[in-house]
């Protein structure tokens, strides 16, 4: 079924049902948008401003000079959204499987990369939304990049976004419940974000605890926020983009392997019931 040879209008129209479905979804449940702002908000707003008092940051790339903390971290807190984003969208994955919403999606005749990437570029669609939203809060906190780093930023934020997005859709294919699902995001969002350089350089981590920092240096987010950081200050990062899409490339990869019934977790699963 997935060898057929669609025209071009066929792969557009229906790109344009499963992203209008991701819409739709995303208006109708407004309060997503605003918890998606809130927690980088606190971090902004609350702890940044407490922090700025102990935590000087001498010249770091991308920075060409001393910057307030709240600076430094606000491309971390732009890498959160689309971190907390991409496992809210995988958690309606695991919703839709439940209800039965997922199969009527994998039995189109359309390749199943192709709907997997469909929905999956939907969600990064209303994070870059929602990243742009936090920027322009930002903006009014005096927290000011170049003009040209909000367009240069853009595919950066696609880039992490997609790798994200891919890690929750891979990790969604191995969880068929909520309740379980729910308890993974706990064990994979938190240490992604806190084992990073999200809050604090590399090098500071490397003079506190040298295990902390091969952590940190060995975590695909931190590469996320790193990509976001040197974009948004027009500077260019290649071990951050390559590693970046590489890990897309993995990350997507075995979705599309685990979400195969003939191949992935689903059939090893049939098989032992």
């Amino acid at each position: 079924m997935s060898d057929r040879r669609f025209p071009a209008t066929a792969w557009a129209t229906a790109f344009r049902g499963i992203a209008w479905r991701e819409t739709l979804r995303f208006v109708q449940q407004r309060g997503r948008f605003l918890a998606a702002l809130v927690r980088p908000l606190v971090w902004l707003f609350i702890f940044a401003a407490g922090f700025r008092a102990v935590l000087g940051l001498s010249i770091t790339p991308p920075y060409q000079t001393y910057v307030l903390y709240e600076v430094y971290v606000t491309p971390g807190l732009v890498a959160m959204i689309q971190l907390f984003n991409g496992m809210q969208s995988s958690l309606s994955m695991v919703y839709d499987r439940e209800t039965g919403a997922m199969r009527t999606l994998l039995v189109s005749p359309f390749p199943r990369w192709f709907l997997l990437g469909s929905k999956l570029m939907a969600g990064v669609i209303v994070s870059v939304i929602q990243a742009y939203a936090f920027l322009l809060i930002a903006w009014f906190w005096d927290i000011r990049p170049p003009a040209w780093g909000y367009v240069a930023v853009f595919p950066a934020l696609i880039l992490s976004g997609l790798m994200l997005g891919a890690l929750g859709l891979f990790l969604s294919s191995a969880i068929r419940q909520l309740e379980n699902f729910a308890g993974v995001m706990n064990f994979v969002i938190f240490p992604m974000f806190f084992a990073s350089s999200a809050l604090y350089p590399l090098w500071r981590m490397r003079e506190s605890s040298p295990l902390l920092h091969d952590i940190c240096a060995a975590n695909p987010f931190t590469y996320a926020v790193e990509l976001i950081r040197f974009a948004l200050y027009l500077e260019w990062n290649g071990l951050a983009l390559g590693v970046v899409a590489g890990c897309l490339a993995v990350f997507f990869g075995a979705a599309v392997f685990m979400y195969d019934p003939a191949k992935g977790l689903w059939a090893r699963r049939k098989e032992r019931g």
